[in-house]
């Protein structure tokens, strides 16, 4: 019980911290913008591009952190059904790019080309960004993330596999609860490790499991399986969740990407 109160209570002070962050967060933006309308193009694009990435990261981690509750138990509200087939592949699109600028080769299949479920699109768009921001942080130029979805026993597999560098067997005994070891976090810009602990969360919340399986040295696969519910409704448009009006990728990826995927180029686009 004391754990619990525990872990109840750190969710609340990030929830708070998150919350006090996004108003600071707004007006750093709000000057971000300013100063690209005024910088001439005068060779400062680097200093521009990491700063815009530095924005885009404590984003991500604002919006983690917002999402703390969940560790705590708060429960899942499921959306209408959508096509989760199409919604998936809209977001490794977005996200395709950006992994072959890391030099990296993202791949997508599924078993079925047309597949309706009720899912929290919100949370389980924020899963897919934090196990794709794994993948691409721990795959070295050269290598290789395959999505895939599979339907069967009445449940939906959704798998990132990478042949990065794995998880030792020692951090694997904590890979869930980093966060509440400081001494096993990994270094910056890696954030507080709520990623993993959050998928699992979002996948129970779900009814299903998330299975972490690692070969240091091989690679990590990640699968979340979740119940295939149905209401037999009125079906709605998968359209990925923006998060506060920027590229999702970008955001949910900025942990994973190179200060050049930054520049005003493809902040354009």
């Amino acid at each position: 019980m004391e754990r619990e109160e525990e872990l109840r209570l750190i969710c609340n002070v990030l929830n708070s911290t998150a919350a006090q962050m996004r108003g600071s967060m707004a007006n750093i933006h709000a000057a971000l913008r300013q100063l690209a309308a005024e910088r001439p193009e005068d060779g400062n694009d680097k200093y521009a591009a990491i700063l815009t990435q530095s924005y885009y990261r404590l984003l991500r981690l604002v919006g983690n952190m917002s999402e703390a509750p969940l560790l705590a138990g708060e429960p899942v509200k499921l959306d209408p059904e959508s096509d989760i087939v199409l919604w998936l592949e809209e977001l490794i699109d977005q996200a395709r790019p950006l992994a072959q600028e890391q030099g990296l080769e993202l791949t997508f299949r599924s078993a079925e080309t047309y597949h309706p479920v009720m899912m929290n699109r919100r949370l389980m768009e924020r899963l897919v960004w934090n196990l794709l921001s794994n993948a691409m942080k721990f795959t070295p130029a050269g290598g290789r993330i395959d999505v895939s979805l599979d339907f069967r026993g009445g449940q939906v597999l959704l798998t990132v596999a990478d042949n990065g560098c794995g998880i030792s067997e020692e951090l694997m005994a904590t890979v869930f609860e980093r966060y509440l070891h400081p001494e096993r976090m990994d270094p910056l810009p890696h954030g507080l490790g709520l990623g993993l602990p959050l998928c699992r969360c979002i996948a129970e919340g779900h009814g299903g499991r998330l299975l972490l399986t690692s070969r240091e040295g091989e690679g990590t696969t990640a699968t979340v399986s979740l119940p295939d519910v149905k209401m037999g409704g009125t079906l709605e448009s998968p359209v990925p969740v923006m998060d506060d009006g920027f590229q999702p990728a970008l955001v949910g990826l900025s942990d994973a990407l190179s200060y050049r995927t930054f520049n005003r180029r493809n902040l354009d686009e």
